[in-house]
């Protein structure tokens, strides 16, 4: 299945969740299936990042949703955040692991996942998580955002998606910069707070 295409179904589900997201090709294609999240995404994160921050924000706002879209070289720099969900238990974050199996953005050699002998979401049920699974169609991925949304434990779906790029999409015109700016200036107004004040003068 293509990850553009999951991006979409995940996209069509979504409203007032916060969004944390790997670097590389999926950046492009979520800024395109999911324009009315673009102020709520956080993109550019770096490999090892993304879920880890995405649960310091679920946390932080433990009455929000809060949803990590990582990858698999990514997951598989920081194994250790699944044993931290599994101990902990954030009751609000969906956490999903785009699994192409190579590492796409610096030519695609493989990761661990491409040998068939690594399941992440094996290893995240291992980690007690209870709620981890693997999608292979796009039904079956759609099914489960619409249960990972709903859950109030942490739940994990690895998509195993193809290594290709969606062709002639839009680039997303702001750099790392930005839209660090962008996330949280949404976040203060969502949740009527202040994050990043004026700097004070003596």
């Amino acid at each position: 299945m293509k990850r553009f295409d999951c991006m979409k179904a995940l996209a069509a589900r979504l409203k007032d969740e916060l969004v944390i997201l790997s670097l590389g090709a999926s950046v492009d294609e979520w800024y395109n299936a999911a324009p009315h999240m673009r102020e709520a995404s956080l993109f550019q994160q770096q490999l090892g990042c993304v879920t880890p921050q995405a649960f310091g924000l679920a946390v932080g706002l433990p009455h929000r949703r809060i949803v990590s879209l990582d990858t698999d070289g990514g997951m598989m720099f920081n194994l250790g955040i699944l044993a931290t969900l599994g101990n902990e238990k954030p009751a609000n974050l969906f956490v999903v692991v785009w699994d192409n199996e190579c590492y796409q953005s610096i030519g695609g050699p493989p990761t661990h996942t491409a040998f068939g002998n690594v399941d992440i979401a094996a290893i995240a049920r291992g980690a007690g998580i209870a709620n981890a699974h693997t999608a292979r169609t796009v039904e079956e991925f759609d099914a489960h955002c619409a249960a990972g949304l709903a859950a109030q434990e942490p739940y994990v779906v690895v998509a195993k998606v193809a290594g290709t790029v969606q062709p002639d999409i839009r680039r997303k015109h702001s750099d790392g910069r930005e839209d660090k700016y962008i996330f949280v200036r949404h976040v203060e107004k969502t949740e009527g707070i202040v994050i990043m004040g004026p700097s004070e003068h003596n």
